[in-house]
């Protein structure tokens, strides 16, 4: 991972950047605004970044994070075709590219789910005979069903041997030949771990250099979560994981509300995190998730 560890990301959430709107109208024709990200290169050199993060990029209805088809480009963006273009400028430019990889969820208005029927399709919640069923857990159909933390426009996937097989044969495999060179996995801790290697294996034989970090908000050697201790820095899971904690204790230090904090989080995570995760930490002081960092120092 010797890249990733010199790697400093420009981040690009983007239904914002390109200022879509809010809602998808899927009988539109694709925008191509994706493609000013090429304009945008001289740019991102000047910052010092050698390595784009893009938020989700797959088709949605709304924010990005309600995935509606995994094969497709969001047309509020371009198209397939117009994200590689963008890929290609900037490898020629030197800057790699990291994918946000929304696998825990997807959207109600989606392909998979269908709930409103905008896709031609049988989806999971019109009937029980729909390929897609198996994906999703419904405690009454159609109406009651897990989604995540309880959002009813995010219904969970379950993931069973046929969806592990389309994200790790399919979807990622896909997206790398277009130019994707890592993945940042989204709410990782719903993860299993076998899903998580399954992802990893996928990456890897694509690029045994392409890096795979998780969406992990607290110390990430002995996190808990869903029953499951996550070994996430053990062989075969994860290289890094998003430091807020090191975020944390930034914003302590720097508005003197606690001038430990930073020392402490330092020590423990060169106490705990080997020293090759270490290398391949997300350090962020802000994300599409966080208030921004100027208004954090601000105390607003």
């Amino acid at each position: 991972m010797n890249w990733f560890e010199n790697a400093v990301f420009y981040h690009i959430y983007p239904i914002g950047y390109f200022g879509c709107p809010r809602q998808n109208d899927f009988t539109s024709e694709p925008t191509h605004k994706i493609l000013r990200v090429i304009d945008d290169i001289p740019h991102i050199k000047k910052l010092g970044c050698n390595a784009v993060y893009f938020g989700p990029v797959f088709e949605s209805s709304a924010h990005g994070y309600d995935t509606a088809d995994y094969t497709k480009i969001d047309r509020r963006l371009g198209t397939n075709e117009d994200f590689k273009k963008v890929c290609d400028a900037l490898h020629e430019n030197g800057i790699r590219v990291v994918l946000d990889g929304v696998f825990n969820h997807v959207g109600d208005n989606s392909l998979y789910f269908n709930k409103y029927g905008a896709y031609p399709s049988l989806g999971a919640y019109q009937s029980e005979a729909s390929p897609y069923s198996s994906w999703f857990t419904f405690y009454r159909f159609p109406d009651l069903y897990d989604c995540w933390w309880g959002v009813t426009n995010l219904p969970k996937i379950r993931k069973t041997p046929e969806y592990r097989a389309f994200i790790a044969e399919q979807v990622i495999p896909y997206y790398m030949r277009l130019g994707v060179g890592g993945w940042r996995l989204d709410v990782v801790d719903e993860y299993d771990g076998a899903f998580l290697e399954s992802i990893v294996r996928a990456v890897r034989a694509c690029d045994p250099q392409a890096p795979v970090v998780g969406e992990v908000w607290e110390d990430a050697s002995s996190k808990i979560a869903y029953g499951e201790r996550k070994n996430y820095f053990c062989g075969g899971r994860l290289d890094g994981v998003t430091n807020y904690p090191l975020r944390e204790a930034l914003i302590a230090f720097l508005t003197g509300r606690d001038t430990r904090a930073l020392a402490e989080t330092l020590h423990a995570q060169y106490l705990r995190y080997p020293a090759a995760n270490r290398r391949c930490l997300m350090n962020l002081l802000g994300s599409h998730d966080t208030v921004r960092i100027v208004n954090a120092l601000a105390g607003a």
